[in-house]
């Protein structure tokens, strides 16, 4: 069993969680998923399955998109609604749609973030979480992530009760971007304490919510001697990159991880390179470091078809 299955990872499960019971449902080990969604957060989780595990950085890589919605009014601990309230400012209702959509799309581009404490980056090899959990501060490494699309999606919501003020919004991003930072940049620029009250993630590797599967629907294929009709070829994750089919001689070869002179590689393929036999990919070469003239192996799929 190889491939990619789209999976709708559902509330109150961890990433780990999901990996744990695709193992025992599809009764293989060789199993990894694409990026780490918060237990709160529902959404696609690609799963890689057997030799497709050696795409899963592809995947990670790859943009992301999320639906979700910011509060403003107060903060938390956590930057989503789990966490306990840090600040608090009464929002009214003369908030300017105009200034709230500026102030979006100001986020577009590249930006620095310095990550959440409550967050699995690792600092002095501790997670920050455990940080936070034990009451101790430490300093964050910001990093520059990508905005490619940010925009609110609602009317802004009052709640006159506990003075909040919400609105639903959409972002394609890249990898490490934390939505929940993002949402709290967003309420300070405006000018108040703000969180993420929700958030699902729509598009991650390439697969999109319309193509991912529950656990259930996973369970209910492999039960039915049907989980065939739902994994993804992992050929689907490297369509991004350039491709070349070999020929039979070439596949002797790459199969053996030889290096590659650029002149047997027709027009000018933009690197890293997939080389396929029988459209099935087998390799992924790019330039050579040192030997300007040649293609090295960075990752070889399959030895055998």
């Amino acid at each position: 069993m190889e491939g990619i299955i789209p999976l709708w990872k559902e509330k109150g499960m961890t990433s780990h969680d999901c990996v744990f019971k695709m193992r025992k449902i599809l009764k293989t080990k060789k199993i990894g998923h694409s990026g780490t969604l918060d237990p709160d957060v529902e959404g696609v989780l690609p799963i890689a399955i057997g030799k497709a595990t050696k795409v899963i950085e592809y995947m990670v890589d790859s943009k992301k998109t999320y639906e979700g919605e910011i509060t403003l009014g107060y903060s938390t601990t956590t930057e989503d609604r789990s966490g306990e309230v840090v600040s608090s400012k009464p929002v009214d209702s003369d908030l300017s749609i105009e200034d709230i959509d500026k102030i979006m799309s100001s986020f577009i581009g590249e930006i620095i973030q310095t990550p959440p404490m409550y967050s699995a980056v690792k600092v002095n090899g501790k997670r920050l979480y455990e940080y936070a959990r034990a009451g101790e501060k430490i300093e964050r490494p910001s990093r520059a992530v990508n905005i490619y699309n940010y925009e609110r999606t609602s009317d802004v919501n009052y709640n006159k009760i506990a003075n909040t003020a919400s609105f639903a919004f959409k972002v394609s991003c890249s990898k490490g971007t934390y939505v929940r930072t993002l949402a709290v940049d967003t309420g300070e620029s405006l000018g108040f304490p703000a969180h993420m009250s929700k958030l699902i993630r729509t598009e991650s590797g390439g697969y999109q919510s319309s193509d991912s599967f529950t656990l259930a629907q996973v369970k209910e294929a492999m039960d039915n001697l049907e989980i065939e009709k739902i994994i993804k070829p992992l050929e689907t994750v490297l369509t991004p990159f350039s491709a070349y089919e070999l020929n039979e001689e070439e596949w002797n070869r790459v199969r053996n991880g030889a290096l590659i002179p650029k002149a047997e590689i027709p027009g000018n393929k933009k690197m890293p390179v997939v080389f396929y036999i029988n459209q099935k990919a087998v390799a992924i070469y790019s330039d050579h470091p040192t030997k300007l003239d040649l293609l090295k192996p960075i990752k070889v799929l399959r030895t055998e078809l």
